[in-house]
């Protein structure tokens, strides 16, 4: 028997060039961990819910750090800390709704090692399934979490499909808000995502969270200019403070025309196995100003088709509340 007091076998691997991280990658395929800060890998290799063959740190590729200006907008490499994209002074005055999001990720401990890619590729965080339990997400033929009895007030109430775990990044909820693309290498090449599009559901990809493939290295996300300096509501409720995970969170990103709101992304996180944009609340907004008549308006619309589990009927009044916040300014 297998002691659980020390970690399992598995080889390391520290490239220094992205080549050879992704040549390891492809190499090891579904048996390699890619990992950045590690705040979630080593949970997972200490349970032994997951075995590894081989982990591939790419803390040492240089190429992979840092926040650099494009042609339009900026670049993120996938292993800068959530703390530099905090404190960046261009994010900051432009795209202040990632430094918001990012400032409400776990603790300043975590925030100081953590990476944005660990972060956006980070898995479910359902209990069940974190246990080893045989779920639909870990291969097997049912969702412990979607019963009668089952303890579910984290998870979704949109668009589940067999599994119910909700997505846990909170700059996920930002960079679909700030329509970003997500850069994904292999030894093939390249190849670009929108952040839409990036984060799977569980009626197309039921064992993973992003349409990453193995192999694949997720090494840099774009931001457009086309929403730097617009305005920005960023909120997150959660049990506590510090460190828990979003039971509801909103990011908005809204251009104005003067006093009314020509265009905008309302994105909800914590209620869908990805990023939730409010494509109604976006289209009944349009045209309107920022105003309490029109945010109680515009509120329930949040909420319509959602589905509540058990115990939590709780999210639908909150998505609703935050969207009211939100457009009250």
């Amino acid at each position: 028997m297998a002691s659980f007091d020390v970690m399992p076998d598995v080889q390391l691997y520290q490239p220094v060039e992205l080549d050879d991280a992704l040549r390891l990658a492809e190499q090891y395929g579904d048996g390699g961990w890619v990992l950045g800060g590690g705040q979630d890998t080593y949970g997972w290799l200490k349970d032994r819910a997951k075995n590894p063959q081989a982990m591939i740190d790419l803390t040492g590729v240089e190429g992979l750090r840092g926040i650099r200006e494009t042609e339009d907008g900026i670049e993120i490499g996938a292993t800068t800390t959530l703390r530099e994209i905090i404190r960046n002074e261009r994010i900051n005055s432009d795209y202040s709704l990632l430094a918001q999001a990012a400032g409400r990720v776990a603790s300043p401990q975590i925030r100081n090692v953590g990476t944005l890619g660990g972060n956006l590729s980070q898995d479910a965080r359902c209990w069940y399934y974190r246990r080893g339990l045989a779920c639909y997400r870990a291969g097997g033929n049912l969702c412990y979490a979607d019963g009668p009895e089952a303890m579910n007030r984290e998870h979704a109430v949109l668009g589940a499909s067999r599994c119910v775990a909700v997505s846990p990044s909170d700059t996920a909820t930002a960079m679909v808000a700030l329509e970003a693309t997500m850069i994904v290498a292999s030894t093939t090449g390249q190849r670009s995502v929108a952040a839409e599009d990036f984060f799977a559901g569980p009626d197309t990809h039921i064992t993973q969270m992003t349409t990453l493939e193995p192999g694949e290295i997720l090494t840099a996300v774009r931001i457009p200019s086309k929403w730097a300096g617009k305005r920005f509501y960023f909120e997150k409720v959660a049990d506590r403070d510090v460190w828990d995970f979003a039971l509801v969170s909103i990011a908005v990103a809204m251009s104005m025309d003067g006093d009314s709101i020509a265009e905008s992304r309302f994105v909800c996180g914590g209620v869908a196995c990805k990023p939730h944009r409010l494509r109604n609340v976006e289209s009944a907004v349009r045209g309107k100003s920022l105003s309490d008549e029109n945010a109680d308006a515009v509120a329930p619309l949040a909420s319509a088709g959602t589905k509540p589990l058990n115990y939590n009927h709780f999210k639908l009044p909150l998505m609703e509340n935050l969207v009211r916040r939100a457009m009250r300014g």
